[in-house]
C-alpha cells in the first residue's frame, strides 16, 4: 500500500498516510481536526526499496552472467556442428 502525503489548507501541517489506492481521501487535519480542508499532494514517489533477505546486487549479475555464457556456448556449438556437416557433405 503506498503512502499519501496531505496538507492541510488552514493550519499549514503536511502529514502522511499509509493507505490503500481505493481508501476514501482523508478530510480532517489530525492536528487542526478542521473538516474539508486537507489535500492530498502529488509527490515523486521513491521508486523500489527492498528490504529483508534474499535481495541481492550480485543475485541479477550472477543470472545475467550464466545467460551470456549459454549463448556463447550455443553459438559455439552451432559453428562446429556447421562445420561438422560441410565435411560430410564434400
Amino acid at each position: 500500500m503506498p503512502t499519501y502525503n496531505y496538507k492541510c489548507n488552514q493550519c499549514e501541517i503536511e502529514f502522511s498516510i499509509f493507505q490503500g489506492i481505493n481508501d476514501i481521501k482523508v478530510n480532517n487535519c489530525p492536528k487542526c481536526d478542521s473538516s474539508e480542508s486537507t489535500e492530498r499532494m502529488i509527490t515523486g514517489g521513491t521508486g523500489m526499496i527492498f528490504k529483508g533477505d534474499g535481495f541481492y546486487i550480485t543475485d541479477y549479475v550472477k543470472n545475467k552472467d550464466n545467460k551470456e555464457k549459454k549463448l556463447k556456448d550455443n553459438k559455439e556449438k552451432k559453428l562446429k556442428d556447421n562445420k561438422g556437416n560441410k565435411n560430410e557433405q564434400s
